[in-house]
């Protein structure tokens, strides 16, 4: 398949050349200079298929207005890009008879060079199945998210998730260092959690995806207690809780609303109250992907 490729960063090259690795005739170009063409337009010349993987909207939306694509192509922006931008290209391209899918990557320069990396998609589905045979080459894990964006939108919230886990990782594990635990073995119990095989994390979705919160698995007033111990011991060790003290504030509110024998994370709708949402996964569902 003739396919064109812009942009060939640290994550970019890597997907270009299992591209080519896998039999497809490539037109790359990136912009400081690298590939087998001379410009964006010769790269998107004549192509079936586009991919893009650039630093992010201004760069995206540039791009968008020095190609011209054939009517019936079809563009995979791989870009971390905003929501908005991959719409509005969506949307002029549309009229032009052109496929624009968002198709974000997670998993690094280094899952981008392996091959095992996820591929998060929003447009329309039946495009998405017709090159998820190409998608393939480059990543072992292309998902179906939803319409124009959502690839995007995933993108955005997985990596929201990640820095702010980062952040209070950092410091409960300053927590428990300070107070004489070895790294590696409090990492470990972090990890492992006390529910046998599944980890602390896996079990979050089980409540409140669902809305279930009783009985409890573990139960507010409780959750309230061992964080207020876990402030105090930070306290005494001079160990800053920014992100504790608003977990802490969480646990306090959904306390003063009278759920102290719901399961704690019933804390977490306080967060849809604010934000006029409500996250609901049906458990039939929920449990074939936990499964």
């Amino acid at each position: 398949m003739k396919i064109g490729f812009i942009g060939l960063g640290a994550m970019g090259r890597h997907m270009a050349a299992h591209l080519e690795s896998a039999g497809h005739a490539l037109q790359s170009f990136d912009l400081n200079g690298k590939g087998n063409r001379k410009s964006v337009a010769e790269a998107a010349k004549g192509v079936e298929l586009l991919f893009t993987s650039l630093p992010g909207p201004a760069e995206v939306e540039a791009i968008s207005r020095e190609i011209s694509l054939a009517e019936g192509s079809t563009w995979f922006d791989l870009s971390t890009n905003s929501p908005a931008c991959v719409r509005s290209i969506h949307k002029d391209f549309l009229g032009k008879g052109v496929h624009v899918l968002d198709a974000p990557v997670s998993g690094g320069p280094h899952g981008a060079e392996s091959g095992k990396l996820a591929i998060w998609v929003g447009g329309e589905q039946p495009v998405f199945r017709k090159y998820e045979p190409v998608l393939r080459c480059m990543g072992d894990q292309p998902y179906y998210v939803g319409p124009i964006g959502a690839g995007t939108v995933a993108k955005l919230a997985h990596n929201a998730a990640s820095f702010a886990i980062q952040a209070v990782l950092a410091e409960v594990m300053t927590l428990g260092v300070k107070a004489g635990v070895e790294p590696l073995a409090l990492f470990r119990a972090l990890r492992q959690g006390a529910f046998g095989r599944k980890r602390t994390f896996d079990r979050l979705p089980e409540q409140f995806l669902p809305g279930k919160y009783d009985p409890p698995a573990f139960a507010l007033a409780l959750a309230h207690k061992d964080m207020s111990l876990a402030l105090e011991l930070a306290r005494e060790l001079g160990v800053p809780m920014k992100m504790g003290e608003g977990a802490m504030a969480e646990l306090a509110e959904a306390m003063r609303r009278g759920w102290a024998g719901r399961d704690s994370r019933i804390s977490m709708t306080l967060q849809e109250e604010r934000a006029g949402v409500s996250v609901r996964v049906p458990a039939e569902r929920l449990q074939n992907i936990l499964d």
